[in-house]
């Protein structure tokens, strides 16, 4: 199937309790369709899945497939370090009525790679869903080489990388590339890549989506986000997107603990990138 070309990676929004706030959670989910997005990864590393129990991550699946907006597509995270876990947590996320599966390295225990092989098959037998890959070295302190890409892709339903090494940036045999990260966006469609799994485009997804519709002025929208890029970076991902959408009105809380809100520099930063891009 096709997820789409600009796929939201979305906040989880908290509210002055510190509890999920799922009317503002579909709020936004509406507002990133009618802005670019042709659909979400829910609770991932920017919805904050390590922070929410699996009641609420399973609740939150379940809250964006049956009241998705018309057309608009849902990824659910489940990946984890514990191959059982993702196996039971990607069988009830199916169950819910995900479109596709986003799946991580695990992380901390480092498996091998016939040990990676294995992980990742046995998420794939418990969904008949496709299963996107996630390469993430920077979180992980593990990449899935290229190589090792390419035999992942003959596992069925193992369909696609979501690859956020940029210097990795490759089509594979077997595999659709999105890209993860933003700077790597126009880069991977330059490429032929499927899109991208996205943070900048809760704030510009128009552009984003101009970026796919419109090639021969990707390389100067793509330019003219880069402060955005690099704003959204200016400290641990989701801390700024999550500011920067309080700052525009959304209302989406702050992180789980242990992250913590921007700090004063830090949102000076983000609002500066805001004003440069036209955002506000």
């Amino acid at each position: 199937m096709s997820f789409g070309s600009v796929i939201t990676a979305i906040v989880t929004p908290f509210d002055d309790r510190g509890r999920v706030d799922e009317a503002v959670f579909l709020d936004l989910f509406r507002h990133l369709v009618a802005n670019g997005s042709d659909g979400v990864v829910v609770c991932g590393t920017t919805g904050e899945a390590p922070t929410l129990s699996d009641a609420e991550h399973l609740r939150l699946v379940e809250l964006a497939c049956a009241e998705r907006p018309s057309g608009a597509t849902v990824i659910a995270s489940t990946g984890s370090n514990n191959t059982a876990h993702a196996a039971e947590m990607t069988e009830r996320a199916t169950a819910l009525g995900a479109d596709g599966i986003l799946s991580v390295t695990p992380y901390y225990n480092k498996p091998n790679r016939r040990g990676l092989v294995r992980h990742f098959s046995e998420i794939a037998k418990a969904t008949d869903k496709p299963v996107i890959l996630y390469n993430v070295p920077s979180r992980i302190g593990l990449s899935l080489d290229n190589e090792l890409l390419a035999e992942l892709g003959q596992v069925e339903r193992l369909d696609y990388v979501k690859q956020a090494d940029n210097a990795a940036l490759a089509q594979i045999d077997g595999l659709g590339l999105y890209a993860g990260n933003d700077d790597g966006f126009a880069p991977a469609l330059d490429l032929g890549a499927c899109g991208g799994i996205l943070v900048a485009s809760h704030l510009a997804g128009p552009q984003m989506r101009r970026m796919v519709e419109e090639p021969e002025n990707r390389a100067d929208i793509d330019a003219s986000l880069k402060p955005l890029y690099s704003a959204l970076g200016v400290t641990t991902n989701p801390i700024p997107v999550k500011a920067a959408l309080n700052l525009l009105g959304h209302e989406v809380g702050p992180p789980r603990l242990p992250l913590v809100e921007a700090d004063e520099a830090e949102l000076s930063v983000i609002r500066g990138a805001l004003a440069e891009t036209g955002l506000t």
